[in-house]
């Protein structure tokens, strides 16, 4: 039997310690391609530790993608995927965005979140304290890249709950993800196409177009982003959720992120743009790592926001640059404002030097979870099990929702709208053409509906679907 010479340590819970050993054994060749691991009692009684800590170690190492669980066989390196072969390039197209839409009953939006949880009372005792004490700083203009007290509070964020390791004078501060994403064209320059994940996040298409960027759509597979597609594309940025891809929720593991860092490092001017959306919001085991904690070479700009923990009313989200356009950007648009008010810049500071930020988190998680969970009983309940599946749900706002049924998804969606109910079909989330060997799937967002509607909408849906 393999034996794991991992000798506990420090005060890191006794999991986290065995997590990181032997990811640390992997990354470094000493655990090989398709080596299988000791059992979780084998290895427990090897360690003289508990079987839940084992369990709890394996599991994030199966997630992350340096493990893989076999059916009554046991726990094996993961070696390096076979890409499949190319497929015809399609051709880009975009979305329309609608508009003026009816009010629903039930409507399943990946945006926003439980406004009810936000927590009022000490937001406004925090605003009342800045108002008190910052009076003279409120009327004068900010850092361009923030107040600084905002950028040391997120760097000790990063620092503490993704394990990224920055600078206060690499964070830059702005009016949402959209501003951000704008800014990065004019540095990083329109030319040489940027490159998507299709599926994906169609309004980020839409922004990089505006700002007369070539877009070229990449498609997926169960491991993300196929690189080879990318080298293929001849794209020099690419746009990535990494950690809980959007809409598919798939989690790149560490082969393909270690590709993909491979394909930056071959010419200068190549970036990737990681946005970690959602990161906190993870249902099993720790968060998994940002690709910009294994990036040693200045290619990875993180991207990040408080719309998702907080509220998307606040507009506020944040970058990180490497320091090689850290100085560029200075030299180029340090010009612009900052374009959050300093007042909110000042409170969400405090609210997260003092662990609101953190316990709020903490709540809404739990909340969401429970959210999750509440989806799966209501399909059970109401008789939607027989037709419909769900994945994608282990982190994030969101599931995808697959229905084994006759009619087609056209019917589905316009007898679910009549009875209220607003669904979102994963083909329009494609920038290219959607598969069509599959059955009707929809993306489901959770985050506005409360565990009551939830099982209303359910049975709502059972009662139409089902025949």
């Amino acid at each position: 039997m393999l034996s794991l010479p991992f000798v506990p340590s420090g005060r890191q819970p006794l999991y986290l310690q065995l997590y990181q050993y032997i990811r640390s054994e992997i990354e470094a060749g000493h655990l090989v391609s398709g080596e299988k691991l000791p059992s979780k009692r084998q290895l427990a009684k090897q360690l003289k530790i508990s079987v839940v800590t084992v369990e709890g170690a394996y599991s994030q190492l199966v997630a992350e993608g340096y493990l893989e669980s076999r059916d009554r066989s046991g726990y094996y390196v993961l070696p390096v995927v076979v890409r499949p072969e190319l497929s015809e390039t399609c051709v880009p197209h975009i979305p329309s965005l609608e508009s003026d839409h009816p009010r629903y009953r039930y409507d399943f939006a990946t945006s926003g979140g439980d406004a009810s949880s936000f927590p009022f009372a000490t937001w406004a005792k925090l605003s009342r304290e800045v108002l008190s004490s910052r009076d003279q700083a409120l009327l004068s203009a900010a850092h361009p890249q923030g107040v600084s007290e905002l950028r040391e509070a997120i760097v000790r964020h990063l620092y503490q709950f993704r394990g990224i390791r920055v600078s206060p004078e690499q964070v830059i501060v702005g009016t949402g993800s959209e501003f951000l994403s704008t800014l990065l064209v004019q540095l990083l320059g329109n030319q040489g196409g940027y490159a998507l994940e299709d599926p994906g996040y169609a309004k980020i298409a839409r922004i990089f177009q505006a700002n007369g960027a070539a877009v070229c759509p990449i498609p997926l597979d169960s491991q993300g982003l196929q690189v080879d597609r990318l080298e293929e594309s001849g794209a020099r940025v690419v746009h990535i959720t990494p950690s809980h891809h959007f809409p598919l929720g798939t989690v790149m593991p560490i082969s393909r992120r270690i590709q993909l860092l491979e394909w930056a490092n071959q010419a200068p001017d190549r970036y990737i743009i990681e946005d970690d959306y959602d990161s906190e919001f993870r249902f099993s085991g720790r968060p998994i790592p940002a690709l910009q904690g294994l990036d040693r070479d200045g290619r990875v700009i993180y991207l990040n926001t408080f719309a998702k923990s907080l509220a998307p009313s606040l507009r506020i989200s944040y970058m990180v640059l490497p320091v090689p356009l850290l100085e560029r950007y200075r030299r180029e648009l340090l010009f612009y404002s900052s374009t959050v008010p300093s007042f909110e810049q000042y409170t969400l500071a405090l609210f997260m030097e003092h662990g609101h930020l953190e316990r709020h988190i903490a709540r809404t998680r739990s909340r969401y979870q429970a959210r999750y969970a509440a989806i799966l009983h209501a399909a059970e309940n109401s008789g939607l099990s027989q037709i419909c599946s769900f994945s994608g749900g282990e982190a994030g706002l969101h599931l995808l929702m697959t229905v084994r049924s006759p009619l087609p998804q056209t019917e589905l969606t316009r007898l679910a709208a009549d009875d209220g109910i607003r669904l979102y079909p994963l083909d329009t989330y494609y920038l290219c053409e959607p598969p069509q060997d599959r059955f009707p799937t929809y993306v489901m967002g959770y985050g506005k509906l409360t565990e009551a509607e939830l099982q209303d909408a359910f049975q709502l849906l059972s009662t139409i679907w089902l025949f």
